[in-house]
């Protein structure tokens, strides 16, 4: 039997933590799309439904390759380029409530995705569980 190592573990919980933002927020698109359309709208972005689409789909797929481990280099670096533009345009009117919070919350957002593409997924992921199939053929 395996054991599993504190950085393991710690692995593990980074993308537990770090994925669950981006799910919470995805089904929050689907469930209340309005609220979301009126956020894009408000800012003056064309082809709105086209950009709530599509962020449903980053938060998603990214969530989920995070917190699964499948593809994870792949999704963090999604999620981070998917940043990129909505830490610009939605997050920059820092006279608005909240918004440098936001902002300074999606770098830090950003840091954390940028280390699951340097360390991976760890051993606790599809990831590894692909990789130790590939060396068993």
């Amino acid at each position: 039997m395996k054991l599993f190592t504190a950085k393991d573990l710690s692995l593990l919980l980074a993308r537990v933590l770090l994925s669950a933002i981006f799910l919470w927020a995805g089904y929050g698109k689907v469930i209340n799309p309005d609220a979301t359309m009126n956020v894009i709208g408000a800012h003056g972005v064309p082809f709105a439904g086209f950009f709530l689409v599509a962020s449903i789909v980053f938060e998603i797929v990214g969530g989920l390759s995070i917190l699964l481990g499948y593809k994870t280099r792949w999704g963090a670096w999604a999620l981070f380029l998917f940043l990129i533009p909505v830490t610009l345009i939605i997050h920059t009117r820092f006279g608005e409530a909240g918004q440098m919070v936001n902002f300074m919350k999606n770098l830090a957002i950003m840091g954390g995705l940028l280390a699951v593409t340097n360390c991976g997924a760890g051993n606790l992921s599809l990831d590894s569980l692909s990789a130790s199939r590939e060396k068993v053929k």
